[in-house]
């Protein structure tokens, strides 16, 4: 299990196969908040789980997902 604190605001957020995912905004609870103002979020919030998360270095939090499935998983934050 990772350390939830290590989990920053701005830290990029990349697959396993080191696709870009998106930009952490921030943690709620058990799940990672991705930054609306991120092209590859197609500019709206969403939410995945850190349960993908397999560790977390000073510049990236990598998942355990290649970035197309976790894109393909991932949930829009309701409004």
């Amino acid at each position: 299990m990772v350390d939830v604190s290590l989990i920053k605001e701005h830290l990029e957020v990349v697959g396993s196969d080191g696709g870009h995912v998106g930009r952490v905004d921030h943690v709620l609870g058990d799940q990672i908040e991705l930054a609306k103002l991120d092209f590859a979020g197609g500019f709206k919030h969403h939410m995945i789980p850190v349960s993908w998360v397999e560790r977390v270095d000073d510049k990236h939090v990598h998942l355990s997902l290649i970035q197309d499935d976790a894109k393909a998983r991932w949930t829009e934050k309701p409004h």
